[in-house]
């Protein structure tokens, strides 16, 4: 078994007092084959000793108890849950987005080309994660994060708010349904897709809706890292790059943030 640790980006405007965080890449763990090496996904047909390995290596990383680094249940849902005390995988709820104000309390959503957000207000002492498909983007998900974050305390002003690796414009291929369904709710949403080559298909640009939905809740920072998961198979797993390969399952990307002693 590998003892390196768990390998993590993090990005300047989450580096507040008080705050732990950290996009993991797939790097760093002990799953090996198509699931090589830092596999959060306890829903992946991965060996499971080798997932609960690579989850506490996580939480070993953000600076929290191995027992309370959670991830909720994804549905692609606008729904959040506020965190006060760790639960099982069995009853962990059916939700797309996490706040809390406990500290030493690690917040983790999975991904493999949605969009991970992390959000913080260190003054107030609250953090927030979200997953952000393009169904969760569009139904709120994000919004529905900052709310239940100023229920907590937080102000909108302070919110700083980190875009992590994901699916790039480039690499996500859309039908002409999944067009029409974003142009009806919204016509200004056609500056999100670019013609694809192929015919009746379009290019989608899920990181800058997800940037303009953040910009247009009004918080205080908002930062996309830039970074592709189709694109960069060494560090990121993606669900499309598999499913183009027809291979048999993914790995998953965590990504998570904790308030922690200062």
């Amino acid at each position: 078994m590998s003892d390196s640790p768990a390998r993590a980006l993090r990005h300047p405007s989450l580096e507040l007092p008080g705050v732990s965080h950290g996009f993991f890449t797939r790097q760093g763990g002990v799953s090996d084959g198509i699931y090589a090496s830092l596999n959060g996904g306890s829903g992946s047909d991965d060996n499971p000793d080798n997932v609960r390995e690579n989850r506490g290596r996580m939480a070993d990383a953000l600076g929290v108890p191995r027992e309370r680094f959670v991830t909720c249940y994804q549905v692609h849902s606008p729904d959040v849950v506020i965190v006060t005390t760790p639960w099982t995988r069995e009853n962990a709820p059916k939700v797309d987005a996490m706040v809390t104000k406990e500290k030493n309390l690690a917040l983790a959503v999975a991904t493999a080309d949605c969009g991970p957000v992390l959000f913080a207000d260190s003054e107030a002492g609250v953090v927030g994660a979200a997953h952000a498909g393009w169904k969760g983007a569009f139904t709120g998900v994000l919004e529905s994060t900052i709310a239940a974050m100023e229920g907590l305390g937080a102000r909108r002003a302070n919110i700083a708010a980190v875009l992590g690796p994901m699916i790039s414009r480039e690499a996500y291929e859309v039908g002409p349904e999944f067009v029409e369904r974003f142009l009806a709710a919204d016509a200004g949403n056609s500056r999100f897709f670019a013609p694809s080559p192929k015919a009746g298909h379009a290019m989608f640009d899920l990181p800058a809706y997800i940037r303009a939905r953040l910009n247009g809740a009004g918080i205080g920072r908002f930062e996309d890292m830039g970074l592709c998961t189709y694109g960069d198979e060494e560090r990121f797993y993606s669900y499309r790059r598999v499913t183009h390969r027809s291979e048999p399952d993914y790995g998953r990307l965590l990504h998570g943030i904790a308030l922690v002693d200062a």
